[in-house]
């Protein structure tokens, strides 16, 4: 018998970095997101397979029961990851299924498992491969994804949510549960707003260690600031309210970890604004404008481009 799971991919509005300290976060599910198929047998192995959205196996190991990897992928004319990069990610899948079943000890208890998970968006894009996949896991083991995630890869865990609702929401962060509440959040003015990859993908647990080392400088002001500028975003009316808005952000989050907003980096002369989503530096950034405007990314090379109501859910 056949079982698929599904999670939503995400982009973060707005408390990027400060969503691990507890503040509220405006997190949008994407349209794409990832799906799980499993189907049981008596191999006493997982055979794990991972297709890209363009169909391609990217990814191909065995992982034996009881856990133990093996030293080739179970069909190795697949098109499989080289051999030091591949074996980092079946010891980070094997870490992700090991703490599910400390989770669930009757997790993976006495079969075996053909496994396939399938991305509907680029995997570089950072619009949570790895979130998708942990919400996806922790449905498969019958687990709290919030508690798989801070036992595995750590992080604030905005992404899981987003990974698990239809809606746009505000995510706050806490000891015991995160707080997640539902939104209207629909633009009136989305057709002047489009998301820009960057042309590379930004490492999150790089970002976070970064974040945690910088000594917070007036972080109570930055906090109840962008809390302020979420909670205006949700009742903004007009493009120009959210130009403002998200361009006093960038300068908070910019003073907090010391570093150049994108704007003033890579496109100073874009007459419209710009703002960095989750980790700086990659991935996509949020830009206002119009479908001419545009062409200035693409004479720069930036060629993916995506409108506001293609993206997000």
């Amino acid at each position: 018998m056949k079982k698929s799971f599904y999670s939503h991919g995400k982009v973060l509005l707005t408390a990027e970095y400060l969503v691990l300290d507890s503040v509220e976060a405006l997190a949008l599910p994407t349209k794409k997101g990832q799906w799980l198929y499993i189907e049981e047998n008596d191999s006493n192995h997982i055979a794990w397979k991972s297709v890209d959205h363009e169909g391609n196996v990217w990814f191909d190991t065995k992982i034996n029961l009881p856990f133990g990897i093996t030293d080739e992928a179970e069909d190795d004319t697949q098109p499989v990851l080289n051999d030091e990069e591949g074996l980092g990610i079946t010891e980070t899948l094997l870490e992700i299924l090991t703490e599910a079943k400390k989770l669930n000890p009757n997790f993976l208890s006495d079969k075996g498992y053909l496994v396939e998970t399938r991305l509907e968006f680029d995997r570089h894009w950072g619009l949570g491969s790895s979130s998708t996949l942990i919400n996806n896991i922790a449905q498969w083991a019958k687990v709290d994804a919030f508690k798989l995630l801070e036992n595995s890869f750590g992080g604030s865990g905005y992404d899981v949510a987003a990974a698990q609702h239809e809606l746009p929401i505000v995510y706050k962060r806490t000891e015991a549960k995160p707080i997640i509440k539902e939104i209207d959040f629909n633009p009136s003015f989305k057709e002047h707003l489009f998301f820009v990859y960057l042309n590379q993908k930004q490492n999150s647990k790089d970002s976070i260690k970064r974040y945690q080392s910088l000594p917070l400088k007036d972080f109570d002001t930055a906090a109840r600031s962008v809390s302020e500028i979420t909670n205006k975003l949700l009742d903004c009316s007009s493009l120009d309210e959210f130009t403002e808005l998200i361009d006093t952000h960038e300068e908070i989050i910019s003073k907090i970890i010391k570093t150049e907003t994108i704007k003033s980096k890579l496109f100073p002369d874009y007459s419209g604004s710009i703002k960095s989503l989750g980790g700086w530096g990659g991935d996509f950034v949020l830009v206002t404008g119009t479908l001419p405007d545009m062409d200035y990314f693409r004479a720069k090379e930036y060629t993916t481009i995506i409108p506001y109501t293609e993206m997000v859910l």
